[in-house]
């Protein structure tokens, strides 16, 4: 699948990946990302918050936008001075409300089991800053900064 390329804006080479809205195609899509020059360049660290907030943000669209439909998901990272700048497109089902979840981490006990979820935006939040999120026409798209 292509995906069109924004010009470079003088950070250095943009990277741009369409991929199938699929667990295999976002375990796929972190492996290309993470060898890109973007994301090579940076540190270690960076690489794991990088592939942390991909996983979780292109997770919760195969889960959520997708639910086991077909589709496709399109990665774009552009460097910048402070770091590197994302766009996640999807043209699945809109967030609800229209906006971001809050965030907030589940609440948790000693008695309980640890939840399945809860967490993916709030560890979103945490690491990425600039986050937002808008739906245009028929796609998601959601904007994140992270910085070096």
């Amino acid at each position: 699948m292509g995906c069109a390329m924004p010009a470079d804006q003088g950070g250095g080479a943009a990277f741009c990946l369409a991929l199938p809205a699929t667990a295999e195609g976002v375990r796929a899509a972190l492996r290309q990302a993470l060898t890109s020059p973007p994301l090579r360049r940076q540190s270690p660290a960076f690489r794991g918050a990088a592939e942390l907030v991909l996983a979780e943000a292109m997770n919760n669209i195969v889960e959520h936008a997708y639910a086991g439909q077909p589709g496709r998901i399109e990665l774009r990272m552009q460097p910048h001075a402070g770091g590197l700048a994302f766009l996640v497109t999807d043209w699945g089902r809109p967030m609800p409300g229209g906006a971001l979840p809050p965030g907030n981490p589940p609440v948790l006990s000693a008695e309980a089991d640890l939840p399945e979820g809860g967490f993916g935006w709030h560890l979103i939040r945490r690491l990425a800053s600039g986050l937002d999120y808008r739906r245009i026409a028929d796609r998601n798209v959601l904007r994140f900064d992270l910085l070096a």
